[in-house]
């Protein structure tokens, strides 16, 4: 890619979108030999073409659901990291299951490698980030409302230890301004030796 920002997500729909052939094509032009992929259910770690296994992942994800709708939500570029993060929303349909489909968000970060002699930016990594309740729709339909419930369930928990435990945020309130009296104390002593 010349543009990352600009062209990723047309490299995103030929990933999940296009035939087998072009899909794989794509694999080859866009993701450098030895690049990684991590997903909540699968990584394939990063070894001498390691991208065959990002071809095998692809095509499996095409066979369990041939039609995907995809739109990219937002890219931002990080350029000093060499990271791209693309926000996605998809729905994602199991040909084996009638009537099911799985409408999921998430953010993909892509670490990017240049290469200086052409000029080109090529993933290096991608790492598919999903919150709980949205990678469990693919393999437990309305199980993100047993997610959902935990969720809200440890929140409750939350809110009942810290006002139980109180006082020692109080205690430690306390510890941190006396540390702090005595920082300022001596860089005070400090500029008033030095002055």
């Amino acid at each position: 890619m010349e543009n990352p920002v600009k062209e990723i997500s047309g490299v995103i729909h030929l990933l999940t979108q296009s035939p087998p052939t072009q899909q794989t094509e794509t694999i080859l032009t866009y993701f450098t030999p030895n690049a990684s992929f991590t997903h909540p259910f699968c990584r394939t770690g990063k070894w001498e073409n390691s991208r065959f296994l990002i071809q095998v992942i692809y095509r499996w994800y095409k066979i369990m659901s041939p039609r995907i709708d995809i739109t990219v939500n937002s890219v931002a570029f990080d350029k000093t990291n060499l990271l791209l993060y693309v926000t996605v929303s998809q729905i994602f349909r199991i040909w084996v299951i009638p009537f099911y489909y799985a409408p999921v968000k998430l953010v993909t970060v892509l670490e990017l490698e240049h290469n200086k002699s052409n000029g080109k930016y090529y993933i290096d990594s991608q790492n598919d980030l999903y919150q709980v309740d949205e990678f469990v729709k693919f393999v437990a339909p309305g199980g993100w409302v047993l997610v959902r419930l935990w969720q809200f369930w440890a929140t409750i928990f939350c809110f009942l230890g810290a006002v139980t435990l109180l006082p020692v945020s109080a205690v430690e309130e306390w510890m941190g301004s006396e540390g702090g009296r005595s920082e300022k104390m001596k860089a005070k002593t400090f500029r008033d030796r030095h002055a």
